[in-house]
């Protein structure tokens, strides 16, 4: 077997791991935590189904392949919740480390296009990344609303924290937050959300 095809299928092995990082997202039906391969997945389907609702016109390949790589890092780094402050203050340098380490696998040629699709996803830098971070943002807000809010009433979430982190929901989707509006407000008449103070 020659270096390349040893290196990539390396990393395509290294990435099965991806399947052991649980998320604080519980699946729909109160199931069990969600992993970050299933969310992956999730994602890149409502990529394809979705692409009709994003702000500006999008290479829905190329969301979809972010959506998939996105939390690749994870694997080293750990899920980061998004409502945890700590933990969101170390979370950049976690993943730069997993982001050199995991895609260091791969042939040069192949690290360097994933590394810039990672970053240019991290720094919602293209319409890709920014509907990419939309359906980032409303797939495990629609799991959480399936599931009565149990996962924010676990961490004791409020509504203007989801707020505060749906908002940018918008950049991608004007559609999209709608749809996250409507969810967020659903939570907080059925008492599943606070709304928290001001």
């Amino acid at each position: 077997m020659d270096d390349r095809l040893k290196r990539q299928l390396d990393f395509i092995l290294e990435i099965d791991k991806e399947k052991s990082i649980f998320r604080q997202t519980h699946l729909s039906g109160h199931g069990r935590a969600e992993n970050d391969a299933e969310h992956a997945w999730h994602m890149a389907v409502m990529a394809w189904l979705l692409r009709e609702y994003a702000n500006e016109h999008v290479d829905v390949a190329k969301v979809m392949m972010m959506c998939l790589i996105h939390d690749i890092v994870e694997i080293d780094a750990g899920d980061t919740y998004a409502y945890d402050p700590a933990g969101l203050q170390t979370q950049q340098a976690r993943e730069d480390a997993a982001k050199e380490r995991i895609y260091s696998l791969l042939p040069e040629d192949q690290k360097a296009e994933l590394v810039a699709m990672f970053d240019e996803f991290e720094n919602w830098s293209s319409p890709e990344a920014r509907f990419a971070h939309a359906l980032d943002n409303l797939q495990p807000l629609m799991l959480n609303g399936s599931n009565d809010g149990a996962d924010w009433k676990a961490h004791g979430v409020t509504a203007r924290q989801v707020y505060g982190r749906q908002n940018k929901t918008r950049l991608g989707s004007e559609r999209l937050f709608e749809v996250v509006d409507g969810i967020i407000r659903e939570q907080i008449r059925k008492g599943n959300l606070p709304e928290g103070e001001e």
